[in-house]
């Protein structure tokens, strides 16, 4: 996030697409909902009319996938009514004009047609969007989950800069991210392209540097292999052994069948996580993991605040903290990492190895955190990017960009769209809250979300099995007759086994992220008789 939670209650104008927050991000969504309440202007654009939209001035019901041919539908009404802001385009900004010629191919009417909203609506969002300044857009993997993803996210970057929206407090571009501590992950170089603290590999200082630190003669000088290449890999024989640290890939990966293949076909599969899971079930060795209660650390939150977490009980058997059992397997490799707690990793390696937290020392984050980048010990962070414009690089670059449609799209045998999600009461695949039985008491089973139309046109009631099937799988799932969900689509999410949605969703990435394609694929349903 460029901005911070602190942020939302103090909006004017939010923008939320591609985000189911109420059941996805419920804290989060409590702000913006305080926010509307105490009078800011709320949009939401999401092809379903989720919780939000109560507290929305405004729903912009787009088809799934057409974000970039909204935004630039929105930008050509922006700049043909002169509504942007030209003075922070024309010194905070480089390549307008390509994203001006690019705009131009997109009138209100074309980006209708492709949105399946009215060229009026777009109009109105446009107008809407210039009238409060700043105005914070805020979205999550609805924006991410596309062959398109990238292209997405600069979409927004480039309309909120068009309008000048970026470097302000109650401003930016502000993504929620899809599970605990991703961010902190992510810093930690938890990427195949970057070392800690987003110092690409790519970059020979950096390559020295930790070199230096790691007592090691070499790194690699290129980014190393994604997900979808590395599961690949096991079905090839390039990949000979695999280490899944804390996920739960037969689950959570699009098109099940071809995942579960692609486990099985590991020479050696490592897991370590808290429990037994649908991927344990191909490890040749299991490491028992110690739970985020029973840990000593720190998460780093969506705002990039890096908070204390202390042990709050203790872990039962052998299961030990994750930092414990990799330094265990280094020292069995020769290598003996000096680091003996998460504090010493953190104020003596971290902190050393990564400038932009060079400053965030254990004894200065004992209460409410600190946001990088904190580059010295008297920094107090940072709680807004690219202050009053003045971006990282120097100035911020706009990037032209065409819609492009998902990659399946309905047919004639597959005539709707599946898309896909998380409900409120479990988390994921409910390797934690499957183990609740009041959760489960709650939510105790998957469903289909589909239209009232649809049910009528088909026959179906609510409540009863039908099957929705794809060109990779078929479950049999209830039936839930929804106002939420217009004429052709179907919505699921993945947290139980037997009817998850990633049997059925599609195996295609983002070229740049590798992130599939989990927003978008044909599906067809059927009563069961």
């Amino acid at each position: 996030m460029t901005n911070s939670f602190a942020d939302f209650k103090k909006a004017k104008m939010i923008m939320v697409i591609g985000s189911n927050m109420t059941e996805a991000h419920p804290v989060a969504a409590t702000f913006v909902k305080d926010a509307a309440l105490a009078g800011a202007e709320l949009i939401v654009i999401d092809p379903r009319r989720t919780d939000l939209v109560d507290f929305a001035r405004m729903h912009v019901q787009i088809k799934v996938g057409s974000d970039v041919a909204l935004i630039n539908g929105v930008m050509n009404v922006l700049i043909n009514e002169d509504l942007y802001d030209k003075n922070y385009v024309s010194t905070c900004t480089v390549g307008f004009e390509e994203v001006k010629k690019k705009a131009m191919e997109y009138p209100p009417e074309r980006a209708a047609e492709i949105c399946g909203v009215s060229a009026d609506t777009i109009r109105d969002l446009a107008r809407r969007l210039a009238s409060v300044k700043p105005a914070m857009l805020m979205y999550t993997l609805g924006i991410t989950e596309h062959i398109c993803g990238v292209n997405n996210v600069m979409s927004c970057a480039n309309l909120q800069m068009l309008l000048g929206n970026v470097g302000f407090e109650c401003g930016g571009v502000n993504p929620l991210r899809g599970q605990n501590n991703v961010q902190g992950a992510c810093d930690m170089g938890a990427l195949p392209n970057v070392f800690p603290g987003y110092q690409r590999v790519d970059n020979e200082t950096a390559r020295e540097k930790f070199k230096a630190a790691w007592k090691v003669k070499s790194l690699p000088e290129k980014p190393g292999l994604m997900m979808p290449t590395m599961m690949e890999g096991l079905t090839t024989g390039k990949i000979k052994a695999f280490y899944v640290f804390g996920e739960n890939l037969a689950n959570t990966e699009p098109d099940i069948h071809h995942v579960e293949h692609c486990l099985q076909s590991a020479e050696f599969l490592v897991c370590q996580d808290i429990f037994q899971t649908e991927t344990t079930r191909f490890a040749h060795v299991i490491l028992p993991s110690s739970a985020w209660s029973e840990n000593d650390g720190t998460f780093t939150s969506s705002e990039r605040r890096v908070n204390r977490v202390r042990t709050a009980s203790v872990a039962p058997g052998e299961a030990k903290p994750n930092w414990w059992i990799f330094k265990e397997i280094a020292k069995r490799m020769g290598h003996d990492w000096k680091s003996d707690s998460a504090r010493e990793i953190w104020d003596n390696e971290i902190t050393v190895l990564a400038p932009s937290m060079a400053g965030i020392k254990y004894t200065r984050i004992e209460n409410d955190g600190i946001q990088w980048p904190a580059p010295t010990e008297d920094h107090p962070g940072t709680c807004t990017l690219h202050k009053d414009g003045c971006f990282t690089c120097g100035q911020g670059v706009f990037k032209a960009i065409d819609w492009i449609p998902p990659a399946e799209v309905p047919d004639k045998e597959y005539p709707m769209v599946l898309s896909t999600g998380r409900r409120l009461y479990h988390y994921h695949t409910r390797t934690q809250t499957g183990r609740s039985q009041g959760i489960n008491d709650l939510l105790p089973e998957e469903t289909a979300d589909i239209s009232a139309a649809d049910a009528l046109e088909k026959g179906i009631v609510d409540g009863e099995k039908i099957s929705v099937k794809s060109r990779r799988g078929e479950v049999l799932v209830k039936a839930r007759v929804t106002r939420q969900v217009p004429k052709g689509l179907v919505w699921m999410a993945f947290h139980f086994r037997e009817a998850c949605a990633n049997w059925l969703t599609n195996p295609v990435y983002d070229p740049v992220t590798q992130t599939a394609e989990y927003k978008a694929c044909a599906v067809r349903i059927d009563k069961v008789n």
